[in-house]
């Protein structure tokens, strides 16, 4: 299945929006290299459609995932329950960091699972909760 996907550069450290097109594996080993580095923020869609898009900001072990099915319908994914209820969480969104509640906090780990099912189907239905915003 292919994929296109945009993500931080390893160069600059800044977004880069130029989309590669790929299978998922070169999207896996971006996500992990930026992962060494503590910090990335990524979009993804299948090839044959401009929406949902799906995007990826983490920082650290916490990560929030937006969901765009329009230019003008976004939502966020329900966090689960990884940080403290008053804690707030700085993650990258595009080139600056933005601040999230517990509410749509994830770990790390659960959120790039939940992104490798929508890299195959393009559909976020079964990824968990999504709050419109």
């Amino acid at each position: 299945m292919s994929v296109l996907w945009a993500a931080t550069s390893l160069e600059s450290g800044r977004f880069y929006p130029g989309e590669n097109r790929s299978d998922v594996s070169e999207l896996s080993e971006r996500f992990n290299e930026l992962r060494c580095r503590g910090q990335g923020y990524l979009e993804a869609r299948l090839a044959d459609n401009a929406f949902p898009l799906l995007t990826l900001g983490f920082r650290d072990e916490h990560a929030v995932i937006h969901l765009f099915n329009s230019a003008e319908e976004v939502a966020l994914l329900a966090g689960d329950g990884t940080v403290p209820p008053d804690a707030v969480v700085d993650v990258p969104i595009l080139d600056d960091l933005a601040q999230f509640t517990r509410a749509f906090i994830l770990s790390i780990d659960p959120a790039w699972d939940s992104v490798q099912p929508f890299t195959r189907t393009g559909s976020p239905s079964e990824l968990g909760e999504w709050h419109e915003l």
